[in-house]
Order: structure tokens, then C-alpha cells, then sequence
């Protein structure tokens, strides 16, 4: 077998690999997306209760980490912006993305207390602190539903597997089985999930006045 023979082989043994280990990887997606749907009734909830909050003028404030952050980041954007339809802006923070306040408290009280700490000095009575976690057990986020109930704020958290220390520290969860590429996958189905109720809500009341 020639030396280019031997490269072809490899490059197609490769190729075989990586088409299996997509397949797979899409695969792997399925279960948590159905594991998500039954919790249908529970994100529509979400998001009755959060047209209620904001139309009344409170606040939504979401955090996380890593890809998750990125997934807040998008949650707050749709609510601040707009979902699909034309509607008025509600109040939505990230609290991931003030990268001074981020460093700042990091710097000064440790990385467990940079969402915790923004918590404390945005959230009323009755807000919204939504929580995204794949693995359920970051110290900043559990720090950060902590600070909620003492701001007398409503804690909910999107996580990996339960039992996990961030789904029990919530006023409410969904916790999603799979790894954690899987359940962060799932976080944007449910982020979507929730904008199509709410803005249907919202929508409503906007006709209805």
C-alpha cells in the first residue's frame, strides 16, 4: 500500500468517525428534548407569571455560565428587543453580561458572589431571577437564588439531572437529563419556548386594551 493509500484510507476511517459521532450527538438531543416537553405545562406557567410580573413592572433578571450565560444573554435580548411580533420592551437583565460589575465583585468578594451581589441590588419583591445551569452545582448561581429569597424575589432554574443543589435551592425547577452539551442545547428550546408564550400573553393583553 502506497504512502497515499494509506493517507485515503485514514481520511475515510476519519470521515466515518465524525459522521457517526454527529449522528450521535443529534441523537443524544432527543431525550432531553422530550424530557422538556413535559414540562410544557411548567414553562407555560413561566410565562404567565412573568406577563404578570412585567406587565406590572418588574423585573427579570437571568444569569449563567459559560454557554449558559450566552443563553441568558439571549433570554434578556428577547424581552429588552422583540421575539416575533411587535411589542412593547420588559424589563429583562443579564446579569453576566456588566463585564466591570462581573470583574469587580469577582475581584472584590470572590467569583460565588458576582451574581449574587447584583441580585441583591437589582431585585424587588415579586421579581424573577432565572437561573441556567447544565450542571446544577455552580456556587455562583446557587449564591445567587440565595440572595433572591432574600430579596423576597421568585428563584426558578433550568438544570442538568436532579437532584442537583441549585434545583433545591429555587422556588422552582426543570431539570433536563442528558450531558451537559445536550441540556444546554435544550436551554435555547426552552428559552424559545418561553418567548412564544409570553409575547402570546402580552399580545393578548395589548388587543384586549
Amino acid at each position: 500500500m502506497t504512502l497515499h493509500d494509506t493517507k485515503q484510507r485514514a481520511r475515510s476511517v476519519a470521515t466515518e468517525w465524525a459522521v457517526h459521532a454527529v449522528a450521535e450527538h443529534v441523537r443524544n438531543v432527543a431525550p432531553v428534548l422530550h424530557a422538556l416537553e413535559l414540562e410544557s405545562a411548567r414553562l407555560a406557567g413561566w410565562a404567565i407569571r412573568l406577563a404578570e410580573r412585567l406587565e406590572a413592572g418588574g423585573r427579570l433578571l437571568v444569569a449563567g455560565n459559560g454557554g449558559s450565560a450566552a443563553e441568558a444573554q439571549h433570554l434578556a435580548a428577547e424581552f429588552v428587543g422583540r421575539f416575533c411580533s411587535e411589542r412593547r420592551p420588559y424589563s429583562a437583565i443579564a446579569l453576566n453580561t456588566d463585564s466591570s460589575a462581573v470583574t469587580a465583585i469577582g475581584n472584590d468578594y470572590g467569583f460565588h458572589e458576582i451574581f449574587a451581589r447584583q441580585v441583591r441590588a437589582h431585585a424587588r419583591h415579586g421579581d424573577i431571577v432565572l437561573l441556567l445551569s447544565t450542571s446544577g452545582a455552580s456556587a455562583n448561581l446557587i449564591s445567587a437564588a440565595r440572595a433572591a429569597a432574600e430579596s423576597g424575589a421568585v428563584s426558578w432554574a433550568i438544570t442538568g439531572p436532579a437532584p442537583n443543589p441549585l434545583a433545591s435551592a429555587c422556588d422552582d425547577a426543570i431539570a433536563l437529563p442528558g450531558a451537559a452539551s445536550n441540556v444546554q442545547e435544550a436551554e435555547l428550546v426552552a428559552v424559545h419556548a418561553l418567548c412564544v408564550a409570553f409575547d402570546a400573553l402580552v399580545g393578548a393583553e395589548e388587543v384586549g386594551r
